[in-house]
């Protein structure tokens, strides 16, 4: 195996094997009756708010694929609202196998069939990734000012250092600049095309600023984290026990589940980890914590499997002429 392929390969088990690490230290270090509990709370939950949950979970990402086509259309591209959602569902099938694939497999998904330049497709993907990342601010700033107190205490429990991250931002906004400054002037042939395919993906980061539909791409925008939101708040209805989990709570675990999505290959571990560990810390029985954490990842989980899985299969079928 070359250096190439191995670097890919670790880069898809690495992080799945990490999920799994989690899931056998929190399974050794739990009890009979503590497993038996979590396991009882995850079997018993109400369906019905799981399929509702799940429902909005549906809306959310057709609501993704339809906002897809504002920023495309200033490009003079009028792509198909199906293919739209199939490549959006592709890509979140992609991130269960490989971290962060999706997006580059929903802008390939997209140019391949609807002719747009992969470059373009990409950079009206990083314009919605940052849309999406002020949505996500707004609700952590939201739940910071609610949950002061236990915000810090999360931190402090965690040794979680804010102003280390902050740090860590500010010397990849400078390396980014440089790196700019550097392709910029460079006649190296590899370098000329690393800086012909930045121009293409800036020019499709710029069709938010040019799109004429701004308030229904706003609309859309705030419908989509809107329907995160009630997908992850309706399983405290569904799982025994959670039903005392006020709004406050789910904002802070909303946000924290948000960020440990992205450590293993969709959050498999990890996320109903994290959710059951903040839980914790407002008095809310653990195993009644990680079963919400694993209701709300594996209804969703198995959403994206299924029709990320017929998306595949059908977008050449579709699109075979």
């Amino acid at each position: 195996m070359n250096k190439k392929k191995l670097i890919k390969s670790l880069k898809i088990i690495l992080p799945l094997l990490l999920g799994v690490f989690l899931i056998c230290i929190s399974i050794y270090r739990s009890t009979e009756a503590e497993r038996n509990q979590l396991y009882e709370n995850i079997v018993q939950a109400d369906l019905l708010f799981v399929f509702l949950s799940l429902f909005c979970g549906f809306l959310s990402h057709l609501s993704r694929a339809y906002r897809w086509k504002f920023l495309l259309a200033p490009l003079g591209y009028k792509i198909k609202l199906h293919n739209s959602f199939m490549a959006v569902m592709s890509g979140y099938l992609a991130n269960l196998g490989i971290p962060r694939s999706g997006e580059v497999l929903r802008g390939a998904s997209i140019a391949n069939y609807e002719q747009v330049p992969f470059e373009k497709a990409f950079g009206t993907i990083i314009s919605e990734r940052v849309a999406d990342l002020v949505m996500l601010l707004l609700i952590l700033s939201i739940a910071f000012f609610s949950q002061t107190e236990y915000i810090i205490m999360v931190m402090d429990t965690y040794q979680i250092n804010p102003f280390f991250g902050i740090l860590i931002l500010v010397i990849l906004f400078l390396l980014g600049i440089l790196f700019l400054k550097i392709i910029k002037k460079s006649t190296i042939p590899i370098i000329v095309k690393i800086r012909n395919l930045g121009k293409g993906i800036l020019e499709g980061m710029k069709s938010i600023l040019t799109m004429k539909n701004k308030f229904a791409f706003l609309f859309h925008t705030f419908f989509i984290w809107g329907m995160y939101l009630l997908m992850f708040y309706l399983i405290k209805f569904a799982v025994p026990g959670a039903s005392v989990i006020d709004m406050g709570q789910i904002l802070v675990a909303f946000v924290v589940g948000s960020f440990a999505i992205s450590v293993t290959n969709g959050g498999i571990g990890v996320y109903p980890i994290a959710i059951g560990a903040v839980l914790v810390l407002y008095g809310i029985n653990q195993q009644t914590g990680e079963a919400f954490g694993w209701v709300i990842w594996g209804s969703q989980t198995l959403l994206n499997l299924i029709i990320g899985g017929l998306s595949i299969i059908l977008m050449p079928l579709i699109n075979k002429k």
